[in-house]
């Protein structure tokens, strides 16, 4: 039986491309987005053309337009699959934005980060929770970072006091 992997913020940058990887390696693929990036940043935003390309290119994969505030139909697609893996990459990114709209912001970031949870909780016990957050929560410190180039990535030095990972003892 096909191992099945749900990701939201499907269509947004770091969910397509974990659709792309896990459906290239056989995984049934669920995804969440409601191209909520429209709202936020207007037409721009605007991820309908990665959802299509997904359907479209990706054997394996579903789509469900899916607002993650929406716990009844979450807890409905959580009691219709069992999930092994979920990766969580839907959020409001923008900093600006929130300001503008806290609630709102609060809601998807917080409120449906805990109800995937509690999701999770109830309905995929075993299943492995990934949690993307995002590279804003560590302002623009990570850019004075002294890199290395390596040949296929980059790193800090070995005497760089973040070099195993950046924690929360970082200053932003």
């Amino acid at each position: 039986m096909k191992k099945k992997v749900l990701v939201t913020g499907s269509a947004g940058l770091i969910g397509s491309e974990a659709v792309r990887f896990f459906c290239a390696r056989g995984f049934d693929v669920h995804g969440i987005d409601n191209n909520m990036r429209q709202y936020f940043f207007g037409a721009d935003g605007d991820t309908s053309w990665m959802r299509e390309r997904l359907l479209k290119e990706q054997k394996s994969y579903t789509h469900h337009t899916i607002d993650i505030r929406d716990e009844g139909t979450l807890r409905e697609l959580f009691q219709a699959h069992h999930f092994d893996l979920i990766i969580h990459a839907a959020a409001q990114p923008s900093h600006d934005w929130a300001a503008k709209e806290p609630l709102t912001d609060f809601g998807i970031n917080a409120t449906g980060t805990l109800i995937l949870l509690e999701c999770m909780r109830e309905y995929a016990r075993e299943s492995v929770f990934i949690f993307t957050s995002t590279n804003k929560v560590y302002g623009d410190t990570p850019n004075t970072l002294p890199l290395v180039e390596k040949s296929t990535r980059w790193e800090l030095p070995k005497t760089h006091r973040y070099w195993k990972g950046i924690d929360e003892s970082m200053s932003i």
